[in-house]
């Protein structure tokens, strides 16, 4: 029988020691070279090639490649959560992106009617929904949009789920209140610049260089979310579903600055079949080169530090990954 594991306990051991090993830089890749390491091909699915789970995950397949030079990275753009979860349980990736919220819902819901076991290597960074609007139109917030067109991110991502929660969270009924359609990033911009499309929601770090584009070309409004948070809680709450409120950071973009929205928690993810010798050489990764796997235009602080790596709710963590948080220890 497995020994559940005390977190609290795990979170003081990390945060007690892991800070002292990165600034000592225990974790490089000279250093790393001295030990065997895991070797072979590890496939990993991110998301969509302008968003940030497509960046993070380059930084991360970098990094570990340098640090474990028998190891090749295969990084894999996807439309997102939804279809990571489905490459990992068809073994078509090792390893994957996903939202907490889409995750959870892989254990038995409508969206997967058969469970689809994951592990959790840890809880990497925070996304921030990002629900945008023509500025040239009289909509202010999301019941706003009856009668106007929407994208709610593309066909396979976890937005493209919690944006019809969102809709029906202010009283919309997708489809008929208002019509919706699910083009990747780069289309749905281009939607919105046309006039075809009237607002786009996206989950992603900030900020989002399309955004950004976007945002210069046409004007954009981004819409509040938080205010619709004690609708989507479900049955285990907010905490539970990995959702919080969060302001988009000032600065991010041009006319975005301080408006209440809804954060995300992402975590990395494997089956409970992947190596634990890999699952170690993950997390080592992800709790003593977190500072690396930053994409150079993020703002705010939706990137992990040791103590919230830990933090992955209701998807266990991989036996592995408990022993390398519990090697930081000493």
């Amino acid at each position: 029988m497995t020994r559940p594991v005390d977190r609290r306990a795990l979170l003081h051991a990390v945060l007690g020691t892991a800070a002292v090993a990165v600034l000592g830089g225990a974790l490089t890749a000279d250093a790393s070279r001295q030990l065997p390491g895991p070797s072979g091909v590890l496939r990993v699915a991110t998301g969509e090639p302008t968003a940030f789970y497509a960046a993070f995950g380059r930084l991360l397949a970098a990094e570990l490649e340098a640090a474990y030079p028998r190891l090749t990275c295969r990084v894999r753009t996807t439309a997102g959560s939804v279809t990571n979860i489905e490459l990992l349980r068809d073994h078509r990736a090792d390893v994957a992106l996903v939202l907490t919220d889409t995750a959870l819902a892989a254990q038995g819901t409508d969206l997967f009617p058969h469970p689809v076991p994951l592990r959790a290597l840890g809880r990497v960074y925070e996304t921030y929904l990002q629900f945008v609007v023509r500025a040239d139109l009289p909509v202010r917030a999301v019941a706003d949009l009856a009668g106007h067109t929407v994208s709610l991110g593309a066909t396979g991502s976890g937005a493209a789920v919690l944006g019809e929660r969102i809709l029906h969270a202010a009283g919309l009924s997708p489809g008929t209140d208002v019509p919706v359609s699910h083009l990747p990033l780069a289309d749905a911009a281009d939607a919105v610049r046309t006039g075809s499309v009237d607002a786009l929601l996206v989950a992603g770090g900030v900020p989002l260089p399309t955004l950004t584009d976007l945002d210069d070309r046409v004007g954009l409004r981004f819409l509040p979310l938080a205010g619709l948070l004690p609708r989507l809680g479900g049955r285990d709450g907010l905490a539970g579903s990995g959702l919080e409120e969060v302001s988009l950071p000032q600065g991010a973009y041009r006319s975005a600055g301080g408006v209440g929205t809804i954060g995300v928690s992402n975590l990395l993810v494997c089956r409970p079949d992947l190596p634990r010798g890999v699952a170690d050489a993950l997390t080592r990764l992800l709790a003593l080169r977190a500072s690396a796997l930053v994409p150079g235009n993020a703002v705010g602080t939706q990137f992990p530090d040791v103590g919230s790596l830990i933090g992955t709710g209701g998807i266990a963590l991989h036996p592995g990954a408990v022993a390398a948080y519990r090697s930081l220890h000493g």
